[in-house]
């Protein structure tokens, strides 16, 4: 027998292994960590991997390794998890099972040991559900010691693979768990999926990712040397083969071993060639034996191998040369082989002659489908599949495709499933219509009506799977994988397929699909495509699909221009779909109607009792989604009617039913968005910034992204913090839903509220009247009214200002157009409506006492702090200049009390600056003191030259214009506007003059005296 070693001894790395073993040390003190190890194939990182483990086994740990299958495009779903399950229930079956108690019927997706699968539905709700459920077996079992999952080739893994691991690093807290995953940097192309699961992880405080670099040239002396055992190798043969291989370790194995065997150094520069000098090598029937078995996949089963070559005896001769000569080697669970490296198997696959490979993989096909027991059950379909695929045997290709994709989809493998529906798509011509008469019949997707129907049940024909039920699978399948622009691509196909007028519905279904997929890539076209389905399905007798095409028609109104037309279409599909059976889509149509009978029919009460109403229904029905969906809704509601106590507990609850479902990724976003953004209204802006950090901290994706990044922006302004604001306002527009009126308003409000603050008033008015353009205010009057009151507050502040007065008319004009197309629902839009008449007066110059007496009237009975505090800074205000020193007092001391509670550091500001120059004291009354008011200026420590240049700068006056005025050189002028900027705590000019003219430093001089 042929035997060639390996380097007998651990070379380099000592780097890695002092970082692997700090992880596993931070590990155990309950502070799970996971460590990324990429390199190029061959560099080492299955070497690594081994001492690591050996040395994390000798200090305690349980350790276990699963590694990611190369089967098709991508390899089998959840394969490292379920190989490192059946590993530990192997060594710890009973402490494993304790751990699994309760939920076992989930697990045993991953591991059959553990039992029968549950029978709920087959969807992305239920994939969730077992990731919640692995994530808490591996909590358990990390609770008493540590414990390190190691995952090899994490590039071959699929999508459900990736993600499960993703929500393990995640979620796992406080929990004695080391993760360690290595992967081939070299495979990670440009749209390698690897590269995106990377990058988000790496952004997590206890990831870790380390790159293994190439060996030096003493790194590789010390290899050679434990290759070859001589203390001391020929420093030409280190020179040549250092050269040569580029200090990758693998290379430099094969290079040795080539030399070991009289071929020298001097090899073709043909990886291929390299890799295969030991394989030739090898005699004919170990080679044949290799063959064979790089065709059985990257890992393939003893009895499988025995199978296919008949032989079993010169098999295992065969088996003991090859692994003898380090080609390959036995799996760590003794029941097959894989290639010491994978180039190998590659390599040897490539070399193989067309036809060769075509028979070997029908041979693995027939053996499998002869005695299915010989690969694992959860592979069974995928395995055969990809034989048969390789085999170039359409006819069997095909069909097993559509098994295997049917078995992910129970997995929840959407990803996988997708790829095996997109194989049969291209099989699908190629084969006979016999083969297509006995292929399975069509499995699910949603509402979608399967070309089955069309036939009569005596027809032969009548459960046969068509090419456009097929394309129906594999859009469900895209949407729900998050692959979008696939289902685009499959959804307009599908459309291009069914003839509209033979089969509108399934047509219709097509259309509606697509259209999703545009609204999810916020492209434009999803209206068009709702409207063609809307027609086609109008006048046709009531379906399911006829029902969700009225439903989606009339939500995405709602989310725009809402209309009479579209409660009459709610209520119709809520009619079909109850006349049909299809639940699902009742309730969400009855959501939908709770919201359009808020805002078009301007009941609020109604709209309230109806969305409340279906509530109850998804609670009935079962359906996780259907629940959140009008808990979220339901949230947003009470908020905008000025209840937060109420969406507080209702985000709360929706919150905890999500992260008790798996479903957080899914809508954790926006339901923690409507959680601060109602705690924020209360006044409790640190439970709110905790809530939001919190959030973050679980880095947990989805949509929604301009929600939580609008809401950082409005914590940042209340900090005083306009350039994180900035910053996420920024972000915020980037990813808004182009038309949907709830997102672009507060974002607007946002961008207003930051020019504003940083003495841009002309930027604000230009962020108005581009909101303005938009339709649909009506029905968000909770969003607009404090739009266009802190809008009018800035031309109000900029009055006198002199390039702020040419636009002032139509901006007014403007900001009061669109008030009295809004309907106030509830007291707090009564509240803003009187806080937007006074700031409107205010521009004017007309505003009186009584106009913010009302607005704070109107407001009090709210109990929010924010509009109530702005309202009462104002009215105290105009105490002050009717010469009500006193009774101003009062209302600018309960102006602070609410400014500081609500943690409002600029509108605090504006409060005691306004305090500040009318003399007053904002102590209780009782030890308030009146000091003399001072003049302008003085509050900021002005000189009274400062204070003349600061009038003529906030008429909009040059630094010469100042200078030729006051009789003084540029240069003093602009000297004088440095110290002034410095006093006043402004960044530029503008500011400096807004700031003066907001605070009314100057009242007897707001007139340009124009220059």
């Amino acid at each position: 027998m042929q035997q060639t070693s390996v380097s007998p001894v651990f070379v380099g790395r000592g780097s890695e292994i002092t970082e692997l073993t700090d992880a596993l040390r931070r590990a155990g003190t309950g502070s799970p960590q996971a460590v990324l190890v990429g390199g190029e194939a061959g560099v080492g990182k299955t070497r690594l991997l081994e001492e690591f483990l050996e040395r994390a086994a000798a200090q305690g740990a349980v350790t276990t390794l699963g590694s990611c299958l190369e089967v098709g495009a991508e390899g089998l779903p959840y394969a490292p998890l379920a190989a490192a399950l059946r590993r530990l229930h192997r060594s710890f079956g009973p402490e494993l099972e304790a751990a699994a108690a309760g939920s076992e019927s989930h697990l045993a997706l991953l591991l059959s040991e553990l039992g029968e699968v549950d029978g709920e539905p087959n969807d992305e709700y239920s994939r969730a559900r077992l990731f919640e459920h692995t994530a808490r077996l591996f909590e358990r079992l990390g609770a008493e010691r540590t414990l390190v999952l190691a995952v090899e080739d994490l590039h071959w893994a699929d999508r459900s693979t990736r993600e499960l691991l993703a929500f393990l690093v995640r979620t796992l807290h406080r929990s004695r768990v080391l993760l360690v995953a290595t992967y081939r940097t070299d495979d990670l192309h440009r749209r390698h999926p690897l590269r995106p699961f990377l990058a988000e992880l790496e952004r997590l405080r206890t990831v870790q990712r380390l790159e293994l670099a190439r060996f030096g040239r003493r790194e590789v002396a010390a290899q050679l040397a434990g290759i070859l055992g001589t203390a001391a190798p020929d420093r030409q043969l280190v020179d040549r083969i250092h050269r040569r291989s580029e200090g990758n370790p693998f290379f430099v194995e094969e290079l040795a071993t080539a030399f070991e065997d009289g071929f020298g150094a001097g090899l073709t520069d043909s990886l291929r060639d390299i890799l295969l000098v030991r394989v030739e090598g090898l005699d004919e029937e170990a080679q044949r034996v290799v063959r064979i078995a790089a065709e059985g996949g990257s890992h393939v089963e003893h009895a499988l191998l025995a199978a296919v070559l008949d032989d079993e005896e010169a098999l295992i001769e065969a088996l003991r040369v090859a692994v003898g000569a380090n080609i390959l080697r036995p799996d760590s669970e003794g029941e097959g082989y894989r290639f010491r490296h994978a180039l190998v198997r590659e390599a040897v696959s490539d070399d193989l002659l067309p036809g060769e490979r075509h028979r070997i993989n029908r041979k693995f096909a027939l053996a499998v489908e002869a005695q299915p027991q010989l690969v694992p059950g959860d592979a069974l379909a995928a395995r055969l599949a990809n034989y048969w695929y390789h085999a170039h045997d359409p006819a069997r290709a095909l069909p097993t495709a559509l098994d295997a994709a049917r078995a992910a989809r129970r997995r929840n493998a959407f990803a996988e499933q997708l790829g095996m529906l997109e194989r049969a798509l291209e099989l699908w011509d190629l084969v006979s219509e016999e083969v297509l008469a006995h292929t399975r019949p069509y499995d699910w997707a949603e509402t979608y009506p399967p070309g089955s129907r069309d036939h009569d049940a005596a027809d032969e024909d009548c459960d046969r799977i068509q090419l456009e039920d097929v394309l129906a699978e594999a859009v469900v399948a895209a949407r729900r994988s998050g692959d979008r622009e696939r289902g685009l691509s499959l959804a307009k196909r599908g459309i291009r397929l069914v003839d509209e007028v033979e089969h509108p519905v399934r047509a219709a279904w097509f259309r509606i699909n697509r259209a999703r997929m545009l609204g999810s890539l916020r492209r434009s076209g999803d209206e068009e495509e709702i409207a063609h389905a809307h027609r086609l399905v109008e006048h046709l007798p009531p379906s399911a699909v006829q029902a969700e095409v009225f439903a989606l028609s009339a939500n995405s109104a709602m989310l725009k221009t809402p209309g009479p037309e579209h409660v009459e279409l709610a209520e119709r599909a809520i009619r079909i779909a109850q006349e049909v059976g299809a639940h699902s889509v009742e309730v969400h149509a009855r959501m939908t109607l709770g919201g359009l009978r808020y805002d078009v029919q301007g009941d609020a009460e109604g709209g309230l009792a109806e969305l409340a109403g279906a509530v109850e229904r998804a609670r009935l029905l079962g359906v996780p989604d259907l629940l959140l969906r009008g808990i979220n809704n339901l949230a947003s509601m009470q908020r905008g009617l000025g209840r937060p106590e109420a969406a507080v507990r209702l985000a709360r609850e929706g919150l905890e039913f999500a992260d008790g479902n798996g479903l957080l990724r899914n809508i954790g976003a926006i339901l923690t968005g409507n959680l601060v953004e109602a705690l924020t209204d209360l006044g409790r802006v640190r439970e709110a910034t905790e809530v939001l950090a919190g959030y973050e901290s679980t880095s947990l994706t989805g949509t929604h992204a301009e929600f939580l990044d609008r809401m950082r922006g409005d914590l940042a302004v209340l900090a005083g913090d306009l350039a994180t604001a900035a910053t996420m306002l920024a972000q915020a527009r980037a990813a808004n839903r182009i038309g949907q009126v709830q997102h672009s308003v507060p974002i607007s409000r946002l961008a207003i509220r930051i020019a504003a603050l940083g003495g841009r008033p002309l930027e604000a008015r230009d962020e108005l009247l581009a909101a303005l353009v938009e339709d649909g205010r009506t029905g968000n009057e909770s969003d607009v009214y404090p739009l266009l009151a802190e809008a009018a507050a800035v031309e109000a502040d900029s009055r006198g200002l002199p390039q702020a007065e040419a636009g002032r008319p139509g901006a007014l004009a403007a900001i009061a157009g669109a008030a009295a197309e809004l309907r106030p629902r509830a007291p707090l839009h009564h509240g803003w409506a009187r806080l937007l008449e006074a700031e409107l007066a205010r521009a004017e110059g007309t505003d009186t006492p009584r106009e913010w007496a009302a607005a704070v009237e109107a407001l009090r009975p709210t109990g929010l702090p924010y509009p109530l505090a702005l309202a009462l800074l104002r009215a105290g205000e105009a105490e002050v200049q009717a010469g009500r020193r006193e009774a101003g007092a009062e209302l600018l001391r309960e102006a602070a009390e609410l400014a500081a509670v609500r943690d409002d550091r600029p509108l605090g500001g504006q409060i005691a600056a306004l305090a500040e120059r009318a003399g007053l004291s904002l102590a209780p009354a009782e030890r308030a003191a009146a000091v003399p008011a001072q003049a302008a200026g003085d509050s900021f420590n002005l000189t009274p030259r400062e204070r003349d240049v600061l009038r003529l700068l906030a008429r909009g006056w040059t630094n010469r214009q100042i200078a030729e005025e006051l009789y003084i050189s540029p240069k003093t002028a602009s000297v004088h506007v440095s110290n002034i900027l410095g006093k006043l705590a402004v960044g530029g000019r503008g500011e400096a003059a807004a700031l003066a003219h907001r605070l009314r430093l100057f009242p007897d001089d707001l007139a340009p005296s124009g220059r």
